[in-house]
């Protein structure tokens, strides 16, 4: 759990502090909040009006447990991205699963839920903790200054953040180094000898695409190379297709493409073949976190490559050491490195 400086993390309120405050037994507000007969309407309103004062609900995991004793841990995870595009998402399912193999190690279970922004987000996990339907919960997608942050911290909830430890307030958090890997990436092709670089990169807000666009353009400007064009999308394919269409129809059109996933690296190698272009002899291509689908293109993808189950599992660790309160609870996770396949060549001359 994290904890405010100069004190404590808020605490949830209890079933108790509800009685104390609408001045009832604990047996009146079990009564009242699962709707059953024993309590007049008048002391029925005041208990829930209590409760909704103290943002206070009864607990899902203790109602759907009752009789038998045992005590279950849930752990949340909240994306805001549409279902289909996540099924088709390779790093998503990679992480998942690097979370769900810690998860039955400990003998919890993933809460997962889709959401169509922050928003709505803010309102599923302040419900899920109130509601005590999990033990703490994953964050990530974050933004620059991100409004889940604050809303999160506030309630107490106890969390780990993928992202960059400026994008985290005081959450513990897991990242790795996006501008590490973009400047290797950048690096390497320039030693190929191509001059014009660009970028498809992911949801423009996204403070991991920040990061990447502010160290493309840094690099760039390091190494005297024309300057680079970064086109933000939605990760999906269809939109990695038009980026690179844009890209390569420019008066000034690129000799070589960094993708934010592999995805989109896959569209482009499509779009390449439509224009008529031969890859890598005409044009180099990158993709990012090295997928399954790296491997079965023609040619194959080179690739920023990492452990994204791995990435998923130290995450899963890492809130395990939050609710257990151990420490440290923040790290980086290993740096991505190029792994070049027949996606990347020499700039023709």
């Amino acid at each position: 759990m994290t904890t405010a400086p100069g004190g404590p993390a808020p605490r949830r309120a209890t079933i108790k502090d509800v009685a104390a405050r609408a001045g009832v037994s604990i047996g009146a507000v079990s009564l009242a909040a699962n709707n059953r007969p024993g309590v007049s309407d008048a002391t029925r309103a005041r208990i829930l009006a209590a409760a909704a004062e103290l943002g206070w609900q009864p607990s899902q995991a203790a109602k759907a447990l009752s009789g038998n004793g045992r005590r279950t841990d849930t752990i949340g995870l909240v994306i805001a991205r549409p279902a289909r595009q996540l099924g088709l998402e390779p790093y998503y399912m990679e992480f998942i699963s690097g979370v769900k193999s810690v998860l039955e190690e400990q003998s919890c279970s993933l809460l997962l839920h889709l959401v169509r922004d922050t928003d709505r987000e803010i309102e599923i996990q302040t419900e899920w903790w109130q509601s005590r339907r999990i033990s703490g919960s994953i964050i990530v997608d974050l933004t620059d200054a991100d409004p889940r942050i604050p809303a999160l911290e506030r309630i107490g909830l106890p969390a780990v953040a993928v992202g960059h430890p400026h994008l985290t307030g005081r959450f513990a958090s897991v990242w790795t180094d996006d501008a590490a890997a973009v400047e290797e990436a950048v690096r390497y092709l320039a030693f190929l000898g191509h001059r014009r670089i660009c970028r498809v990169g992911g949801n423009a807000a996204l403070g991991h695409t920040i990061i990447r666009t502010a160290a493309l353009e840094a690099i760039t400007r390091e190494l005297g190379l024309e300057e680079a064009r970064s086109i933000p999308t939605d990760y999906s394919g269809e939109q990695g297709a038009r980026a690179t269409r844009t890209l390569l129809t420019s008066p000034r059109p690129p000799t070589a493409i960094i993708y934010d996933n592999d995805i989109m690296a896959v569209a482009g190698l499509s779009v390449a073949s439509e224009m008529g272009l031969s890859v890598p002899a005409d044009l180099s291509l990158v993709a990012w976190d090295d997928s399954q689908l790296c491997q079965l293109t023609h040619p194959t993808l080179s690739a920023m490559s990492h452990d994204v189950f791995g990435f998923g599992a130290e995450a899963a660790r890492r809130l395990f050491a939050v609710i257990n309160r151990e420490t440290p609870a923040s790290g980086q996770a290993p740096r991505l490195v190029l792994v070049p396949r027949g996606s990347s060549g020499r700039a023709a001359v």
